[in-house]
C-alpha cells in the first residue's frame, strides 16, 4: 500500500486505492494457482476485488460474472484486463456453461429488498449457494456472510466472536446463515475447501456507514442513535482479506469475521464529520446498550491490521461527500435493529 493521500480527487483515484495490491495478497495468491472466477461480479465490492487481483498477479486470468445492469461497468472492467462474462446465476443451464476455475470468489446475494420479497431472498441466499457449491465442488470457495447472523451483542463486549452461537434476527440474517450452513455442508460431504467471510461494514466513498453519517450532517437530516456503534474497515483492506482467504480454504470451511478494530461510536463519528463539514450533526434519540458488532481478532491474527486506519476514512468521507462526490444511493441501513432490511 503506498502513502496514503489526504484526499482521494475522484472515482478513478478512488478505484485506484480500493484495487491496490500489497505484497501479502502477492504472496497469499502465490499459493492459489490458476483462474479466479467471481460470481456476482457487480456490486458494491465486486469490481475493485477482481482489479486487486488482476493488479496482484497480471498474468492470471480472472473472470467477473453478473448480470451487468449498471451502465458502462463491464467495459470498465474489461479495460482492467478483467474477462467479463453475462449469466443469471440462478439459471442452471447458465450456470453449468460457465468456465471451470480452481478459484471462485461467491458474492452474489439478496439483502435490501428482502422484506416483502422472501422467496426470492431463500433462493438467491439458500438456494444458489446450493448450486454454486455443487457446479464448484473440486474449486476452492471464498463466500461472503455477514456479521448480521450474530445477534446484537453489548456494546462494552468487544463484539460476537465466531465461537458465539448464531442468532439471526429476520429473513435475510438466517438465509444468509443458511449460506453458510450450504458450504459447511458442501465442506463436510464432498471435501470442498471453502472459507467464509462475515463483514461489516466495508467503507468506500460511496456508499457505507461513514458516508450514510456523512450526507445526513452535511443535508442537515437527523442521524438515527439507537444503533449507536458500528464496525467499519476499508473496502480495499475487505477486498484483500477476502482474495488471502483463498489460500486458507480447507474442508473444515472456517468463517471470519471481517471488519475494523473498533467499537465505533455513532456519535462520535457524525460530531467528527460535523466538525469536518463545519456543521452541528443533528442526533436522533440515545444509543441502545447493545448493537451489531464483531469482534475480528482472528482476522487480524490471520491477516494483520487494516491499512487504513478509521480516521484517514473520516478525513476521505467528509472531503467527498463535502464536495458532492458521486454517492451509489445504496444506504447501508446499518440502524435497522429488528432484521427487516
Amino acid at each position: 500500500m503506498p502513502q496514503l493521500p489526504a484526499v482521494i480527487a475522484d472515482e478513478s483515484a478512488l478505484e485506484e486505492m480500493l484495487s491496490c495490491p500489497d505484497p501479502a495478497l502477492v504472496a497469499d495468491l502465490a499459493d492459489v494457482p490458476g483462474d479466479i472466477l467471481v460470481l456476482g461480479a457487480a456490486g458494491k465490492m465486486g469490481p475493485t476485488l477482481c482489479r486487486q487481483a488482476r493488479r496482484a498477479d497480471p498474468s492470471r486470468r480472472v473472470i467477473a460474472v453478473a448480470r451487468w445492469s449498471e451502465p458502462g461497468l463491464r467495459a470498465r472492467m474489461e479495460s482492467w484486463g478483467v474477462e467479463c462474462l453475462a449469466a443469471d446465476l440462478m439459471d442452471r443451464t447458465a450456470l453449468a456453461a460457465l468456465p471451470d476455475a480452481p478459484n471462485v470468489v461467491f458474492m452474489a446475494a439478496m439483502k435490501f429488498g428482502a422484506t416483502g420479497n422472501e422467496p426470492l431472498t431463500w433462493a438467491m441466499n439458500v438456494l444458489l449457494p446450493a448450486m454454486v457449491a455443487e457446479r464448484y465442488a473440486s474449486s476452492r470457495i471464498v463466500f461472503f456472510s455477514t456479521g448480521n447472523v450474530q445477534r446484537l451483542v453489548p456494546v462494552i463486549s468487544g463484539g460476537a466472536t465466531e465461537d458465539m452461537p448464531p442468532a439471526p434476527i429476520g429473513d435475510y440474517a438466517a438465509s444468509c446463515l443458511g449460506r453458510e450452513r450450504v458450504f459447511q455442508h458442501a465442506a463436510a460431504t464432498r471435501g470442498t475447501a471453502c472459507f467464509g467471510i462475515r463483514l461489516n461494514y466495508a467503507i468506500d466513498l460511496r456508499y457505507g456507514v461513514l458516508h450514510d453519517v456523512a450526507a445526513k450532517v452535511r443535508d442537515g437530516k437527523p442521524v438515527p442513535m439507537a444503533m449507536g456503534h458500528a464496525n467499519v474497515i476499508w473496502q480495499g483492506d475487505a477486498n484483500a482479506w477476502t482474495l488471502r482467504a483463498l489460500s486458507r480454504a480447507d474442508a473444515s470451511c472456517p468463517i471470519m469475521n471481517v471488519t475494523g478494530p473498533e467499537t465505533v461510536s455513532i456519535r462520535w463519528v457524525a460530531q467528527q464529520l460535523g466538525a469536518r463539514l463545519g456543521t452541528a450533526p443533528l442526533l436522533d434519540g440515545e444509543e441502545a446498550p447493545d448493537a451489531l458488532l464483531s469482534n475480528a481478532g482472528r482476522a487480524f491474527a490471520a491477516f494483520g491490521y487494516p491499512a487504513v486506519p478509521l480516521v484517514t476514512m473520516l478525513d476521505w468521507v467528509a472531503d467527498w461527500v463535502g464536495r458532492g462526490g458521486r454517492s451509489l444511493g445504496r444506504a447501508t441501513k446499518f440502524e435497522v435493529r429488528d432484521g427487516k432490511f
